[in-house]
């Protein structure tokens, strides 16, 4: 898709969406190192709205997805964090009102409100601002577990990603499709098998489920500081990793953000920020507010290695640019994975009394 075919796309769904406010002017607001593209789009009322363009994937998952986020948004409305998520835009509809998405069988669109923004958090914070962090968290997590029950299930599941990405590395084509050698294919397909055993393990499929955004960086979302090291989550936008899941899956973002050596320009995905004395403080402070059970922080291993097996493996091609995407998954296969044999969550356990 060229840039004339994307702004095309947003013209049209605009136009479909029905608003009587015309656009004015179009802004480019994509990170340049993800395949979807994000437009600010200026309205001649003065207002602005995001719109995201995709034609990577599944339609009809980013359908999905974005109709649990507006149900999100909907539930969310008589708790604490009733402004926190971006509203996607709905529409009204004969079975009611949902979010709006349009397709046109090559290329889909979704609109956003525009996320108010207020303070972002420091590229390394304090202990102080970590346990804050993980108090606010906790209270947010808490709240996406009392409204749980009235989200309707999803068709994909972890479970269910990796059972795919199995099926892709068995191919004799998959050194072919994942630009990496036949080695690195092996490890790859070992550590999916062993994941999915895993989950048979632990009866994962039983766990408590809850809407989860995953990708916790720190330009996704800003607090509100009431005094030093005091803070409130105030807003969330980008919302590329949403599921319904275990609130484990949400961990191995907030130890990079825990992480001493704080917010990195030159990116990495090593588990290392699981077993730093930060990371160890905050899930202490989590755990005082929100309890984790053994079998949570036993699972954190897991939660990091299916995240670099479906993020950075299986979906790297739609995240990433091409260049970024053979590097993470070269690194998965020769680094990431392999160290996550490594972690050592006692610290974790002693800081839940386990």
């Amino acid at each position: 898709m060229t840039e004339v075919d994307n702004r095309s796309a947003l013209q049209a769904a605009w136009r479909e969406y029905g608003d009587p406010r015309r656009i004015t002017e179009v802004l480019d607001t994509s990170p340049r190192v993800s395949t979807n593209t994000v437009f600010r789009i200026e309205l001649d009322d003065g207002s602005r709205v995001f719109g995201k363009v995709s034609h990577y994937g599944s339609y009809f998952l980013f359908a999905e997805d974005h109709d649990r986020l507006f149900r999100c948004t909907e539930l969310l409305a008589d708790g604490r964090f009733a402004d926190f998520l971006a509203p996607v835009l709905g529409h009204d509809t004969p079975r009611g009102r949902r979010a709006f998405t349009w397709y046109d069988e090559r290329v889909w669109v979704a609109f956003y409100e525009e996320a108010p923004r207020a303070d972002a958090l420091p590229r390394q914070l304090s202990m102080g601002e970590i346990r804050c962090l993980a108090t606010e968290m906790a209270q947010f997590h808490a709240e996406c577990r009392r409204i749980a029950p009235r989200i309707p299930s999803m068709s994909n599941s972890i479970k269910s990603d990796a059972i795919h990405l199995l099926d892709l590395l068995s191919s004799p084509f998959a050194p072919r499709n994942f630009d990496l050698q036949p080695e690195h294919i092996g490890v790859l397909h070992r550590h999916t098998h062993r994941f999915l055993m895993e989950l048979e393990n632990i009866r994962y499929d039983s766990w408590d489920r809850i809407p989860i955004l995953v990708d916790w960086n720190l330009g996704n979302f800003s607090v509100r500081y009431d005094a030093p090291e005091r803070f409130r989550l105030f807003s969330r936008w980008d919302y590329d990793w949403f599921r319904v899941e275990s609130r484990l899956l949400d961990f191995y973002f907030l130890s990079r953000v825990s992480s001493a050596t704080g917010d990195q320009t030159h990116w990495s995905y090593s588990p290392h920020t699981l077993v730093e004395p930060h990371f160890v403080e905050f899930v202490r402070a989590y755990h005082s507010v929100d309890p984790l059970t053994e079998d949570e922080i036993r699972f954190l291993p897991e939660a990091y290695r299916f995240f670099i097996l479906n993020y950075v493996v299986r979906e790297g091609a739609r995240f990433f640019r091409p260049d970024l995407c053979t590097k993470f998954r070269s690194d998965a296969a020769r680094s990431y994975l392999p160290a996550c044999d490594r972690i050592d969550v006692t610290p974790l356990l002693r800081a839940i009394d386990a």
